[in-house]
């Protein structure tokens, strides 16, 4: 990751009590901008920096735009602070600016790299600044946005420091948009309040369906304009820094190189001509709104069960979706629904309707991700360390298409604590070989079907929910011939924003390659949910990161979402770099649902489409050889009514799972009995198999 880079004055990236040296800096004496007229004077600022090595100079701590006499704007506070970054790395030292106008705090590598373009950006604006025991003299600032960063200062008056700028920062910025916010929010309340004065009956209730909407956009223009502020906020800050010196190109997005193979076709069109009905669109990866407070808790904690291999059967179920029909009812429900929610609310605790809902559960739509288990494998089949990270780029790129086919945006099921999913892959030998050379070149048939089990790898694959409050999903794979596994776990975080849902993938995963020795910590991107009052349709948005500490290749990849005028839809680039040489060596852009098309530093190109890819069926035990908390035993019910379209079944089924899980989390609480999962354990904030492949080798 960032390992061999260190910060100027901070030593060993691993060094956790390494010293901080921070400094406030002139700014000019613009009043209204002074820290002093927020509440933090200039004095007990700088006599907050005595000692400990710190550096301060005279003057206020304050931070302008631009002086009167048209000076550039300087950071309201600098200096060096160990962040955490996880638990492979630990704590590193980076040299953190807090733009006070701004309302950014930014860190760079070290102090010689600041005027570069920086590692990492929070926004402010709404931020949680809270101290913590965790760790010596640490802070963490949440940021409004679901972005964290923890922090540690070299003493207890640095840290004071720290916290106290970085609050009177969020404060101040929250204060600001909140006046014009007030504003608004007022005339939405008066709207709605005047809504929902009217009769119960006659030619115009508060029911009629014009009106509902009325009070949905209404909402949704709040969320706007709140995301508008955020843009500005960002924009001024951009045209600050090139006011006095040359921005950084993105390296991602103005990288020149050959233009993408791919046709225009709707997926990649306006909002207009969204969703086709081929259009790979769901709900699958919105897995948090917590429609289901369900369901039947399990049974004691037995231990770890055998999964017989022999007992698998290749997946014959039908996983197409079909249209319910935008029925009047089903919008009413729906408009209702959005009409009483907030901007912001989270939906762990919103009853959704049952009609909306996939035939899956989310721990099974994890497993769909492997859907082409060939290309994972073939990462441990590369030849060298630069060609191992691209196939595994290529791979993760290649893992989201599968999620799910059909036009209708819907949501799998919440799994349930304790809730597991067990299948298997069988992978011909002859389909796992690197791809970096040599096109690919799909075979004809749809499926890839292994004809003797000899001939074939075995990849097995266990997913658990492991926590209910937050929710936690847990999956691991494991091919012992190839020696290759991986272990993630997901927190799942859902945000009511107007006329979409924002879901954020908390957590990271890592993939182990045990015959070279090397992790691949990855994380995942955030999803949305556009047009729910219309056609729903999903898309991806975010920066992820793929890091290998071993071999100090590292990935970025970000998933553009649309923007409000024009633009494309499920755009993804992504870059991956040898940070020892500072050398790009693979850059790839495209749509993560269509075409990419990947560059290589020696000129190289090479197209993959999603849509054409050979997908291998996982194998999966019959519903009577399952055990009672196994997913599709336990939601066979809710499956069977909505296959047969009897959505009032459908929802009674799902009522009585959700009371079964009350009643049984009733009985723990009162009992104090804490929920131990079956298959992982919880390891500093992660989680981990219960008998990984690292371990028993």
């Amino acid at each position: 990751m960032e390992r061999a880079a260190q910060g100027a004055d901070g030593g060993g990236g691993s060094n956790s009590s390494s010293r901080s040296s921070s400094r406030a800096t002139s700014a000019g004496s613009s009043p209204s901008c002074s820290l002093a007229g927020r509440g933090i004077s200039g004095r007990s600022a700088v006599a907050g920096l005595g000692g400990g090595g710190s550096r301060s100079s005279p003057g206020s701590v304050a931070a302008s735009p631009s002086g009167g006499d048209g000076r550039r704007r300087e950071p309201a506070l600098e200096g060096v602070l160990s962040k955490y970054t996880n638990l492979l790395q630990g704590w590193q030292n980076r040299y953190f600016v807090l733009d006070f106008e701004a309302g950014l705090l930014q860190y760079f590598v070290n102090e010689q790299s600041k005027h570069q373009k920086p590692r990492g950006t929070l926004s402010l604006s709404g931020a949680i600044v809270s101290l913590s025991d965790e760790a010596p003299h640490m802070l963490v600032v949440y940021s409004a946005n679901g972005e964290m960063y923890k922090l540690r200062a070299a003493d207890a008056k640095e840290k004071q420091l720290w916290v106290s700028q970085l609050r009177a920062c969020a404060k101040y910025h929250m204060e600001t948009n909140s006046k014009v916010m007030n504003q608004v929010e007022g005339q939405q309340k008066n709207l709605v309040h005047a809504i929902e004065s009217l009769p119960g009956s006659g030619p115009l209730t508060a029911l009629d369906q014009d009106l509902l909407l009325l009070k949905a956009t209404s909402a949704a223009t709040l969320s706007c304009l709140g995301e508008c502020f955020n843009l500005l906020q960002q924009s001024v800050h951009q045209v600050g820094q090139s006011s006095h010196k040359p921005v950084a190109s993105e390296n991602i997005l103005g990288w020149p190189g050959p233009k993408s193979h791919s046709t225009e076709q709707l997926k990649n069109g306006t909002f207009g001509s969204l969703p086709s009905a081929s259009a790979n669109i769901t709900w699958a990866i919105l897995p948090n709104t917590a429609e289901d407070e369900q369901a039947l808790q399990p049974e004691p904690n037995s231990g770890p069960e055998l999964v017989l291999s022999e007992d698998e059967k290749s997946d014959t179920e039908d996983k197409e979706e079909a249209e319910l029909g935008v029925m009047e009812d089903q919008r009413s429900v729906i408009l209702h629904l959005i009409s009483q929610l907030k901007l912001g609310m989270d939906l762990t605790k919103v009853v959704l309707p049952t009609f909306i809902l996939e035939k899956r559960s989310l721990l099974e739509m994890y497993a769909d991700f492997m859907a082409h288990p060939d290309l994972l494998l073939a990462v441990a089949a590369g030849a060298t360390p630069e060609e191992r990270v691209i196939c595994f780029v290529e791979y993760y790129l290649t893992a989201f298409h599968e999620g799910r086919k059909g036009a209708l945006a819907k949501k799998p099921y919440n799994p349930i604590i304790g809730e597991t999913f067990h299948c298997s892959w069988e992978v011909p030998r002859d389909r796992v070989k690197p791809k970096r050379t040599a096109p690919h070149s799909p075979p004809s048939q749809e499926h890839l079907i292994a004809e003797e089990p000899a001939e074939s790898y075995k990849l097995r694959f266990v997913a658990e929910q492991v926590s209910h409050h937050p929710p936690i999903s847990c999956f691991y794979c494991e091919c012992k011939e190839k020696r290759l596994c991986i272990n993630t776990h997901v927190w799942t975080k859902s945000k009511f924003m107007g006329m979409s849902v924002g879901v954020s993938m908390i957590g990271e995963g890592v993939l182990r390659l045990l015959e070279h020795g090397e992790e691949y910590v990855f994380t995942l991107p955030s999803a949305y949910a556009r047009s729910i009052l219309t056609i729903p349709w999903v898309e991806l948005g975010g920066k992820v990161s793929i890091n290998c500490a071993k071999t100090g290749y590292s990935a970025t990849v970000i998933f553009h979402t649309k923007p409000f005028y024009g633009g494309k839809v499920h755009r993804v680039t992504a870059e991956v770099k040898h940070n020892p040489t500072n050398t790009i060596v693979c850059k790839v852009h495209g749509e993560w649902n269509g075409t990419l098309e990947f560059t290589y530093n020696n000129g190289e190109t090479k197209v993959v489409d999603t849509t054409t890819l050979p997908v291998c069926p996982k194998k999966i035990r019959p519903l009577e050889k399952q055990g009672p908390m196994e997913s599709r035993n336990l939601w066979r019910e809710v499956t069977r009514y909505l296959r047969l379209g009897d959505i009032d079944a459908a929802t009674e089924q799902k009522r009585r799972l959700e009371d079964k899980q009350r009643m049984e989390e009733r009985k723990r609480e009162n009992l104090r009995t804490p929920w131990q999962p079956k298959y992982f354990i919880q390891e500093g904030d992660g989680w981990v198999y219960f008998n990984p492949l690292w371990k028993a080798h």
